[in-house]
């Protein structure tokens, strides 16, 4: 049992005046695709600090019967701050660099307990070759299709905070590293966490930061899991983006909170990572009028994309 499409899917562009073979934008339309919103992507970090807010008010306000609710959309929160901080990690969050790795470490990265530094040396990895020799995040999405048991296990451990809890250990450990750079990383962020507790207590209410830890060991735990196997569950390295990445067509439900601020537009972002978030689905939408992209090559949700990538059978 594969995940991979069949070859007859994998037709190249070879006609369209815009995509090439590969993929890859003719140079003058890159350039276009290429270009980074600043102001708009300001407003999207500002926007979500409005919403976190937002749910910690309303948590708040409502008391114990918004706790479980409060837990799933800051769950939510921690995918929205982790989007931002790829956007980041990729330069193409604001066009100034000094800003964009600020904004990235101390803005969208720390408060969600991200080295955005850290990610992006491993991520680029990813990029020059997913599943290749020096791949970091191959444990996460190799070996599917899985079983369903396998999977319900897997997001049972995320769901209670077992795997959460393990990461976290591991990334404290860093207070004790010979680098340098890791010390000083890991006390930025518990900096920047005892700030946020500190707010939350000059309003009376530090008890709010148990749900920001809470949702990151348990629900964003789930999302992460669930999103990274759609992205590359059970695929395999080469040179075809499309033999690399998944590609789903994207419902409004999925954005809100599996995948926001286009992530989920992948297969494009795979076939060239220079392109900005809010460019995504015109560029997606190149690719299906070129041929890369075709119907047989997408999945229709992640559900189905979940139900395929848990399809083995336990015999």
């Amino acid at each position: 049992m594969t995940m991979l499409p069949p070859a007859d899917l994998l037709t190249a562009p070879t006609t369209h005046d815009q995509v090439q073979a590969n993929g890859r934008a003719v140079p003058c339309v890159r350039e276009d695709l290429r270009r980074i919103p600043s102001y708009r992507n300001a407003l999207s970090v500002a926007s979500t600090y409005a919403q976190t807010i937002l749910v910690f008010v309303l948590v708040a306000w409502i008391g114990p019967l918004a706790w479980l609710p409060g837990l799933v959309l800051l769950g939510r929160a921690h995918a929205q701050f982790a989007a931002l901080m790829h956007e980041a990690a990729h330069r193409l969050l604001f066009r100034d660099r000094h800003l964009n790795d600020w904004v990235g470490r101390w803005i969208v990265g720390y408060p969600s307990f991200a080295s955005t530094d850290a990610y992006r040396r491993a991520h680029m990895a990813h990029h020059r070759q997913e599943f290749g020799p020096d791949e970091p995040d191959l444990p996460l999405y190799n070996g599917y299709p899985i079983t369903s048991d396998s999977l319900r296990r897997k997001l049972v451990r995320d769901a209670t905070g077992r795997t959460g809890w393990k990461l976290l250990k591991n990334q404290l450990r860093a207070f004790r590293s010979p680098d340098g750079r890791a010390r000083r990383t890991i006390w930025s962020i518990l900096l920047v966490q005892l700030i946020i507790v500190a707010v939350m207590a000059s309003f009376g209410r530090p008890w709010l930061y148990l749900l920001w830890l809470g949702s990151y060991l348990t629900v964003w735990r789930v999302i992460n899991r669930l999103r990274a196997i759609a992205e590359h569950g059970g695929m395999k390295a080469s040179p075809d983006r499309r033999e690399t990445t998944h590609s789903v067509r994207q419902r409004w439900l999925a954005r809100c909170f599996l995948v926001p601020y286009n992530i989920g537009w992948h297969l494009a972002h795979h076939v060239d990572s220079g392109v900005p978030f809010r460019n995504l689905p015109r560029y997606h939408r190149l690719l299906i009028d070129a041929g890369y992209v075709t119907p047989g090559l997408e999945y229709p949700t992640y559900p189905a994309l979940w139900r395929k990538l848990s399809s083995r059978s336990a015999a």
